[in-house]
């Protein structure tokens, strides 16, 4: 059977697939669309398991709807700001937050149309012939904002941040573009893992002795230095960067505003 070029563009509007492959895909198939739809995915399921064996997803995007925040990764900048994929990663986002789903594997069983979200994933993972996942999903129930950055002006945002708060709602907003731009990992100095501080202790203690400090003063120095530490990573610790020589904490004391918990992530970091 015969195909015609109208027929090459039905089917690469179908799979998302290059035009030599649905061209090839027609010719296999003798012209029969749905054969030929079938064949690439076929193939494209075999791409992607061999891509997935070799490659990491180190692109992708972040997206939210509601309360809830996702990452969605791929391999490259290029599938990252593909039309199917960035429409996935709204559906997938706004599928949490309709669920309430607060981790992945939640979230891979919720419905998304006649498929589950993991299906979906899957499904796009053999249609692109990039190896396609979750990354990673936060849902919180309280009041929230979200911070969503672009790392360039043709890719979609890369670096989200969400926030729960009570208060007002443009500091809580500004915690998150601080927690966005210096990398805060916890909210406070007390959520941060005992054997992080000891590991942080041992070297910020060796490198005091290697400075030739006296022994008795190490301790003291070493807490010292603790305390910088956790202003790098401790969001209310940090310093603002909104209001120099104030905390995070003390410019949303000075709003009334409470962070209770928050969210960042990010793809291609």
């Amino acid at each position: 059977m015969a195909f015609t070029a109208a027929d090459v563009k039905k089917l690469r509007e179908i799979t998302q697939a290059g035009m030599m492959e649905c061209k090839k895909a027609l010719d296999e198939t003798e012209g029969d669309l749905d054969k030929a739809v079938e064949l690439l995915r076929v193939k494209g399921a075999a791409k992607a398991a061999a891509r997935a064996a070799e490659r990491e997803a180190s692109a992708g995007l972040v997206a939210s709807a509601g309360n809830a925040l996702i990452s969605l990764k791929a391999e490259t900048d290029f599938v990252a700001k593909n039309e199917a994929f960035m429409n996935a990663a709204q559906a997938i986002a706004e599928a949490a937050n309709t669920s309430k789903a607060g981790d992945i594997e939640s979230l891979r069983a919720v419905s998304l149309g006649d498929k589950t979200v993991g299906e979906t994933v899957d499904e796009l993972a053999r249609t692109i012939g990039e190896k396609i996942e979750l990354g990673e999903v936060a849902y919180f129930e309280g009041n929230t904002t979200v911070y969503l950055h672009k790392k360039a002006a043709d890719l979609p945002p890369a670096l989200g941040v969400l926030v729960e708060y009570t208060g007002d709602e443009a500091a809580a907003r500004q915690a998150a573009q601080q927690a966005a731009a210096l990398k805060a990992q916890f909210l406070t100095s007390d959520q941060v893992p005992a054997e992080v501080v000891a590991a942080e202790k041992d070297v910020l203690t060796k490198k005091t002795l290697e400075e030739g400090k006296p022994e008795a003063a190490v301790a003291k120095i070493v807490e010292g230095r603790i305390g910088a530490f956790f202003k790098e990573i401790v969001l209310l610790d940090q310093e603002s960067v909104f209001e120099a020589k104030k905390s995070v904490k003390q410019v949303l004391d000075a709003a009334g505003t409470t962070v209770t918990r928050f969210a960042r992530f990010e793809v291609g970091a």
